[in-house]
């Protein structure tokens, strides 16, 4: 209740500044003083002021308590709904545009509307000794003072709707967990309100003073027809230069404020999406201490990017290693199947984080022997069909030991690698029998990594074979066993020219 009470209080302090300001002290002091009339007259006047300023009042009333309808609720109930809490933030939001609408029209509508017909009235019934022309000149002169009343209330109530929206975001995280925001959305942009601003602010004041002197000049007894036509075409020019630099400052001030407003908005979506760019520092005014504060704050993510991959990097090595540390006969298999898939994948033209990714996927490639017993996994003899069953088993164990990492979107590029890196080209190998193009890129390119190495790598069964040798045997696998364009760049990278070995592989590959 105690920030329902300030904000009415507020609000009440603002309608009552506005109304008195803009249409009382402005309107009246400045046009009545002006006029010549009778005392009784200007009590009249006043009369007729005081009655549309009721009605006006009685107006804006009504409509500002539909305005705030929901605020109300929200904030007088002690345990509002989650949409109820979402519908008052988002309606309170609104409330500065919703305040130019609701001054505007009690303004033209309950103020101006009934002072005209009063007026009209006493013109015609000779209690008021003005000419019509004066009414049609306060009639657009009541314009530019309700316009000039919903400026102020628009730029108040901006302010007075800070603490609401601080308490129904506070009270949404506190009942249910949930912080309410815009995400972006603009109720108000920002040139349509510094151009109406300016273009109010200019002109209002010339407006005042152009029809004050015409008032004026026609009591002290200059208001001759040519004189009056001069005038007027005098200050049509005024009034046109008047607007005319107030929209062009406007335009110029607009731009100055959304350019950098754009630009910080632009590398706000560029850190969403993952790209840690700085924002080029070109102003010097305070604008220039925000842009420092921004680029501090991507510095600052950068260095913590770089230490998570670091980390990353880390990590994955070391598992690699832990891994290859079972087996003195394979101590450094991972590593190296990585440096060959890096070359492959260099060569077929992946850059960035492709090739990062590949990387992992095959530092991790054998992951899954963990889950392989050490009988089976060193045996020197020959595997039983069951022993050779659990071998297979490896891509999926290691499939699967990487899924239980968290976050899992981050593991997801990892998967098709370590799991299908022991798929043929021609759909014979396991686990899943895929043939082609249906193999994932990276357990292609990690199947021609890991034949070579294993080939060339000693084993408790067999010493390993040289360099030609398995180059040989690599080139007769192409397109059967291995992808024929990642095979074939391996072959062109190290040798493709060599002897081709007709014997076959007997081994096991990693």
């Amino acid at each position: 209740m105690s920030i329902y009470g300030a904000f009415l209080r507020k609000q009440i302090g603002n309608y009552l500044f506005g109304s008195v300001i803009a249409v009382m002290a402005v309107g009246s002091l400045i046009l009545l003083t002006s006029l010549e009339i009778s005392t009784v007259e200007y009590g009249r006047l006043l009369i007729v002021l005081l009655l549309s300023f009721i009605i006006m009042a009685v107006t804006e009333i009504s409509v500002f308590l539909r305005q705030i309808k929901p605020i109300r609720t929200a904030l007088l109930d002690p345990e509002p709904a989650l949409d109820v809490l979402e519908a008052a933030y988002l309606h309170t939001h609104q409330l500065p545009r919703n305040a130019v609408v609701r001054i505007l029209g009690p303004h033209l509508l309950g103020l101006s509307l009934p002072a005209a017909l009063m007026t009209i009235w006493m013109i015609h019934t000779g209690l008021l000794t003005i000419p019509y022309f004066y009414l049609v000149m306060a009639v657009v002169g009541a314009i530019l003072v309700a316009s000039m009343h919903a400026l102020i209330e628009f730029y108040l109530t901006c302010s007075a709707i800070i603490p609401l929206i601080k308490d129904f975001r506070n009270r949404a995280m506190e009942l249910y967990k949930v912080d309410f925001s815009l995400e972006g959305h603009v109720f108000v942009p920002i040139r349509p309100k510094f151009l109406i601003s300016c273009m109010l602010i200019g002109t209002f004041p010339l407006f005042l003073f152009i029809m004050a002197t015409h008032i004026r000049m026609n009591n002290n007894g200059t208001g001759l027809l040519v004189v009056v036509q001069n005038y007027w075409v005098w200050a049509g020019m005024v009034l046109l230069i008047g607007t005319l630099f107030s929209s062009v400052a406007a335009l110029l001030l607009t731009n100055s404020v959304q350019h950098p407003i754009n630009e910080l908005y632009k590398a706000m979506n560029n850190i969403k999406d993952g790209r840690l760019l700085q924002v080029q520092d070109e102003y010097s005014d305070e604008f220039s201490k925000l842009v420092a504060g921004f680029n501090m704050m991507v510095r600052g993510l950068q260095d913590r990017e770089q230490q998570s991959r670091q980390l990353l990097d880390s990590y994955f090595t070391t598992l690699a290693v832990a891994l290859d540390a079972r087996d003195s006969y394979t101590a450094g298999h991972s590593l190296r199947v990585a440096e060959y898939s890096v070359i492959i994948g260099q060569l077929a033209g992946l850059t960035g984080q492709s090739l990062d990714d590949l990387r992992k996927s095959a530092l991790l490639h054998d992951i899954g022997k963990i889950g392989v017993p050490d009988n089976v996994l060193f045996k020197e003899g020959n595997l039983t069909d069951e022993e050779f069953d659990q071998i297979k088993s490896h891509p999926v164990l290691g499939e699967n030991i990487l899924r239980q990492i968290e976050p899992v979107e981050k593991m997801a590029p990892y998967l098709g690698g370590v799991r299908s890196h022991h798929e043929r080209y021609d759909g014979k190998g396991y686990p899943d029998g895929l043939a082609g193009m249906d193999i994932p890129l990276h357990g292609r390119i990690i199947a021609v990594a890991d034949a070579y190495d294993a080939m060339t790598s000693d084993r408790p069964y067999r010493k390993g074979m040289d360099h030609e040798q398995a180059l040989a045997i690599l080139e007769k696998g192409r397109g059967s066993q291995w992808d024929p364009r990642f095979a074939g760049l391996f072959l062109a990278h190290f040798g493709k020219n060599i002897h081709k070995d007709e014997r076959e592989y007997p081994g096991r590959t990693g």
